[in-house]
């Protein structure tokens, strides 16, 4: 059985590993019953890279990130290394990896299953069958910018600068991504900017406008500045099918349309780069409930949002949208037959471990596979 393809696993910090052991257990099964298998590799990243080589990212992974078609990357950080300095923390290691990588879209769906509707913050009639995905441009604006830093101005007066920059051509690689999304799903983007008090924001819409008449004239483009679009993701989220944003309202927004299906442990991620010369697209996939270093080595952790990251992989990298069709449909069965980790847990529901919910789905995917 020839490998589908190479993946590196980086399991990280706090509940990183125990939700990668059940991917790990979903590529097993592939391999076992599909005859789909792959080439795995796993490294360090984070803290526990911190631990082991004194950076949060080293070199040779780094190298081998570069060398697979795919990252799966678990979670990083916890209370350990906070006093670390800012640029050597194991968040670094995670932006290193995306800006190296050049994964530029980030890739954020916000999907209220059925089971889970009582789940939600919000009213039922609200949220049941929100599907949105959020693209946010992750390598540019604010978080990148120069100059930025904190200086001393003299008599007892200190100044924090950060910089947001744009230039067209980010703008338009993130831009086409939401697009040709939108084209395989409810054929809509929405543009979300403050142009209205932002030379980059007014440059982000003329650029996704251009785009749009150029290339994309068959969706449908609407744009919204992003305090709106924050209230009406609260309002009537269902209105949206995919929205592109940049670094800094992107990274906002869509941790608040992830709060609309009621847990962070359900949410995925992708992070895409640009297609190459073969169309082959450098991506890391990872879950965004973080390392939740409270509850790590307790076995209680939700492994879904890691893999529906894993789906999400199989989707985008490998063209294998038959098999990740399978794995959310095993995810949906064992919710609606009640079992539940402890962040989605409800009155009437069967609380189960971190390993249980891994066992039912795997059990959900021999039957679906009969």
């Amino acid at each position: 059985m020839s490998a589908k393809g190479k993946l590196l696993i980086l399991p990280g910090d706090g509940i990183g590993p125990e939700v990668m052991r059940q991917v790990r257990r979903i590529i097993d099964w592939l391999g076992r019953r599909r005859g789909t298998a792959f080439e795995v590799k796993e490294g360090l990243v984070g803290g526990a890279a911190i631990d082991a080589h004194g950076v949060p990212l080293s070199d040779a992974t780094l190298a081998d990130a570069k060398t697979v078609d795919a990252v799966l990357l678990g979670a990083v950080g916890g209370p350990k290394w906070d006093k670390i300095e800012f640029d050597k923390r194991p968040e670094a290691g995670l932006l290193r990896l995306r800006k190296e990588l050049e994964l530029f879209a980030n890739l954020r769906p916000a999907i209220v299953l059925d089971p889970l509707v009582d789940g939600s913050p919000l009213k039922a009639d609200i949220v049941k069958g929100l599907d949105i995905m959020i693209v946010r441009e992750l390598t540019g604006g604010i978080y990148y910018g120069e100059p930025r830093g904190i200086k001393d101005l003299g008599n007892g007066i200190r100044q924090g600068v950060n910089t947001q920059l744009y230039t067209n051509t980010e703008v338009q690689r993130v831009a086409r991504v939401a697009f040709e999304l939108a084209r395989k799903r409810g054929r809509k983007v929405c543009s979300v900017d403050k142009a209205n008090v932002m030379e980059s924001g007014l440059l982000w819409r003329e650029e996704v406008t251009a785009l749009h008449q150029a290339e994309f004239t068959d969706i449908e483009l609407s744009h919204m500045y992003a305090d709106n679009c924050a209230m009406q993701l609260i309002k009537n989220p269902r209105q949206f099918d995919v929205i592109v944003t940049d670094n800094l309202f992107g990274d906002m927004l869509s941790d608040e349309a992830a709060m609309l299906t009621g847990s962070l442990g359900m949410l995925p991620s992708a992070s895409l780069g640009a297609l190459d010369a073969n169309g082959h697209r450098r991506a890391l996939y990872e879950p965004v409930h973080g390392s939740a270093p409270d509850i790590a080595g307790r076995d209680i952790a939700n492994p879904i949002a890691a893999l529906f990251s894993f789906a999400m992989c199989l989707r985008y990298s490998f063209e294998m949208g038959t098999e990740a069709d399978l794995i959310e449909k095993a995810v949906s069965q064992v919710l609606k037959g009640g079992m539940r980790t402890s962040d989605i847990m409800a009155p009437g529901m069967a609380r189960c471990s971190t390993t249980v919910m891994g066992d039912s789905i795997v059990r959900a995917l021999d039957k679906l596979s009969v």
